[in-house]
């Protein structure tokens, strides 16, 4: 099951406390208590796992490494060491104590989400002409401590979107070495898949239902998915019986969830063309023609279909590249 909405509490480490103490060497008398170290920082950082967000199922309490106290003959506490928590590409960051956001967009990113105290003064940093005994030492600061929520939303150059068991999936394993699970029953896909044509990320989202925007079916949990995606191919199974009113769907829940995913470039796929006859096949184009002109039939087994959306994702990949 994959993990991609999870509140975690982080706490930076503690500074350590400073120490009292004095030299017992003759004829070198003096302070010689050393200053706390600082306490370790917590930090998210970026990975391309997925399933990075796993970890944190039944381990929300997560707290950085105290700074060490100070030691005799001037010697200061060790440094705590610092937490990282790998998190997933496309992950957005809710602080829902200081009420910021944050998202982690770079593999092996860094974001610091909270800082270690520091540590307290030793004896050593108070001595004075007045005051050449001091006794006086600091405890170390707390560690900041927030409460953080972790949203992933994929980050995909192309999100392939359709009604369930319209061969997203399969399309995506032909690409791809991508070995998502195919089966030929509604929900096959129940997370998201992720594929490398190359230098592009494919992404395959788990099918819509109507009322998906409302919580129904695998519900508004997969939707916001989409909205990272920079072009959509949409999927629509040439079996259906109206294919029209499949799309529609389709787009009135993108358009409910959120009205800028209609932006999107589109490619529009009728998929499972081998199943039907080509009397049936050139209707169907038809009147998908009057909602989007650039209707394309595939059929998984024919390698000029393949060819025709290895074309296009080539296409793609070009314009990226561009300046």
């Amino acid at each position: 099951m994959l993990v991609d909405d999870v509140t975690i509490k982080v706490t930076a480490g503690k500074g350590g406390k400073g120490l009292v103490a004095f030299n017992k060497t003759r004829m070198s008398l003096g302070p010689t208590g050393g200053s706390g170290g600082k306490g370790g920082d917590v930090y998210l950082k970026g990975s391309s796992n997925l399933s990075a967000l796993k970890q944190f199922r039944f381990k929300k309490d997560l707290q950085a490494e105290n700074g060490g106290d100070g030691k005799q003959q001037n010697n200061d506490g060790a440094t705590g060491k610092d937490l990282i928590l790998e998190v997933p590409v496309g992950t957005m960051v809710h602080n829902l104590t200081a009420k910021t956001k944050n998202e982690v967009v770079k593999i092996n990113e860094l974001v610091l989400m909270a800082k270690g105290g520091k540590g307290g003064k030793g004896n050593f940093l108070f001595r004075s002409a007045r005051n050449t005994s001091p006794k006086q030492c600091q405890f170390g600061l707390l560690g900041e401590h927030f409460t953080l929520r972790l949203e992933l939303k994929l980050i995909a150059d192309v999100g392939f979107i359709g009604l369930p068991n319209v061969g997203k999936s399969t399309l995506l394993n032909e690409l791809t070495n991508t070995k998502a699970k195919v089966a030929n029953y509604p929900f096959t896909t129940l997370e998201p898949n992720l594929g490398a044509y190359y230098d592009l990320i494919l992404a395959d989202i788990p099918g819509l239902i109507e009322g998906a925007s409302t919580g129904k079916g695998l519900g508004i949990k997969f939707l916001r998915h989409i909205e990272r995606t920079k072009i959509l191919f949409h999927f629509i199974s040439a079996e259906a019986k109206n294919p029209s009113e499949d799309y529609r769907i389709v787009k009135q829940e993108l358009e409910t969830h959120n009205k800028a995913l209609l932006d999107k470039p589109e490619y529009l796929f009728l998929s499972k063309s081998d199943t039907i006859d080509l009397a049936e096949l050139k209707k169907k184009i038809s009147k998908l023609k009057k909602l989007n002109a650039a209707v394309i039939p595939i059929s998984i087994y024919s390698d000029k279909d393949i060819e025709k959306v290895q074309k296009i994702l080539n296409k793609i990949a070009e314009d990226k590249l561009l300046p």
